[in-house]
């Protein structure tokens, strides 16, 4: 097993210099005979432009941990820190303002707003935070994923793999300090998710984005700089680039 980070909880790399960073997190559903941890004192450190991948069994907390690390739930105990702060500690509206300056969504089925356009799906972000949008930076984005002549097009309009790329270059708008995917491949065919593989390869490689992506897919994983891998709520292997027949493997070994 290799680490490509060093396992810093007391300090080896300083927190405020990563992505995002989670020390002793645990999840804990119900209680008594009905209790069902989740996650179990789980510490990990995503360092800034390093491209991510959490795999695991049906039941690892893989998905569980995504959504604590994003902000969009709370941990039984422990902290995570998100570009610095630590968000554990705040407020509903504090955290609400922090993830939406700094951090970015893709999801399995894209989530676009079926009334407007690929160009208003993609500034929406920056609509709901009263921010304005960076010309430049959007033109570069509609280039970079391919949706120059289908800015006026609705989500009905567009296949499969234009929408995930809306919803793509609609995660990066806001310049996140981490963006996660979910599944991001799972609702397209095999063509159309290696495009969208190298888009977010692209995404880490020119723009030095962070990225944790959770997938149960060993070729995107092998997409990425790191693998970890969850059982039973821990971290179980923690590697760096790994190709999806050796992906494939420890999936099986963790079965």
């Amino acid at each position: 097993m290799t680490n490509p980070t060093p396992p810093s909880p007391d300090g080896a790399a300083p927190r405020e210099g990563l992505a995002v960073s989670a020390r002793d997190v645990t999840k804990r559903y119900g209680s008594g005979d009905a209790r069902v941890d989740a996650l179990r004192g789980v510490s990990v450190d995503f360092p800034r432009g390093q491209f991510s991948a959490v795999m695991g069994p049906s039941g690892s907390g893989k998905s569980t941990l995504m959504n604590i690390l994003a902000g969009l739930d709370t941990p039984t105990s422990g902290s995570v820190m998100i570009d610095g702060t630590e968000i554990t500690t705040l407020k509903d509206r504090q955290l609400t303002m922090l993830r939406r300056e700094k951090v970015g969504f893709v999801f399995q089925f894209f989530n676009l707003l079926p009334m407007l356009t690929a160009e208003e799906n993609l500034e929406l972000p920056m609509s709901i935070a009263g921010r304005k949008v960076d010309p430049e930076w959007e033109k570069e984005l509609v280039g970079a994923v391919g949706l120059e002549d289908r800015r006026r097009h609705r989500p009905s309009e567009l296949s499969g793999g234009q929408q995930q790329r809306v919803a793509l270059a609609r995660g990066l708008i806001s310049r996140p300090a981490v963006l996660f995917a979910d599944e991001p491949t799972g609702n397209l065919d095999s063509a159309t998710s290696e495009e969208m593989l190298r888009l977010l390869r692209r995404s880490v490689d020119e723009f030095g984005q962070t990225i944790v992506m959770v997938t149960h897919d060993g070729r995107a994983a092998a997409s990425a700089d790191r693998v970890l891998f969850l059982r039973d709520g821990e971290i179980v292997e923690d590697h760096g680039h790994l190709e999806a027949d050796a992906i494939y493997d420890v999936v099986k070994s963790l079965e």
